[in-house]
């Protein structure tokens, strides 16, 4: 575990990493809770780290051929404060220039910043921040990956809610031009998890299945960190709970992503990974 940084309030960020040691292997980064209330996503990524470090007997293969790094809550201050004060807080909670808190951490990523999908209100849920990179957490989050660039060869930020697993570009309509290469291994992840219980996944990009935003970490990690897989996967559900996702779903929730994560590394280790 290495701390990489702290948050506004002083939190410190964490990320793990789940390797065998020795030399460096093509590695998967995962980060879950960007938004504060997205409370699904963290727990999510806890499942996963259970299944790598408490079962990694049962899928040795995972941990003998990659190496993982896990940033488990991108934004603990708006984790916190949307479980003491406001269940529905999306923002970070930094002090800002004014009366109106936070920045929308999935705004401020120096990709596009600003263009579309964005705000330059600071009251706004969508506010971008000042510039790129104005939140620590963003700012410490994208300097461990660019110092691991040439590792990481998949990059997996999980939100809520909607059952998407989105691919770039999100700050446009245009596709990538490797976009069938990148589809067709998320396509392996979320036929993985359909078949535990046929939950349903909608594939695609941001622009076509939910809305066009740019400053995401998505379209940063594949445009200015080079990592070529880089994904949102929106957890569920659909809208009758939306965030307020009941407890009672977190483990089901957890075992059908971590067999999409499963079937899409088995196919990149297979097919992809040299």
């Amino acid at each position: 575990m290495e701390v990489i940084g702290q948050t506004s309030e002083g939190r410190p960020l964490k990320v793990l990493k789940i390797s065998t040691g020795g030399a460096a292997k093509p590695a998967v980064w995962i980060d879950g809770g960007i938004h504060a209330r997205e409370w699904i996503a963290p727990a999510t990524v806890t499942y996963l780290l259970l299944q790598l470090v408490e079962f990694r007997h049962d899928h040795p293969w995972l941990i003998d051929d990659l190496d993982w790094y896990v940033l488990p809550v991108v934004n603990p201050d708006g984790y916190e404060y949307s479980h003491t004060t406001d269940r529905l807080w999306r923002k970070t909670r930094s002090a800002g220039d004014g009366q109106c808190v936070g920045v929308d951490a999935n705004r401020n990523f120096d990709s596009h910043w600003l263009e579309v999908g964005a705000s330059s209100d600071p009251c706004s849920s969508i506010y971008a921040g000042s510039r790129p990179f104005s939140e620590p957490e963003t700012k410490a989050m994208t300097d461990f990956i660019l110092s691991r660039r040439d590792e990481i060869k998949v990059y997996l930020t999980l939100h809520s809610y909607g059952q998407m697993w989105l691919v770039p570009w999100g700050y446009k309509a245009d596709k990538p031009d490797d976009y069938y290469d990148m589809y067709v291994l998320a396509e392996q992840g979320v036929e993985a998890l359909e078949r535990v219980r046929n939950t349903d996944y909608l594939l695609g990009t941001a622009d076509e299945l939910i809305y066009t935003s740019s400053g995401g970490s998505d379209d940063w990690a594949k445009e200015k960190a080079g990592i070529k897989y880089a994904y949102t996967v929106e957890l569920p559900d659909t809208g009758r709970y939306g965030f307020v996702l009941p407890a009672a779903h977190i483990e089901l929730v957890g075992q059908e992503v971590w067999e999409g994560v499963k079937g899409m590394m088995l196919y990149f280790t297979k097919n992809i990974s040299v």
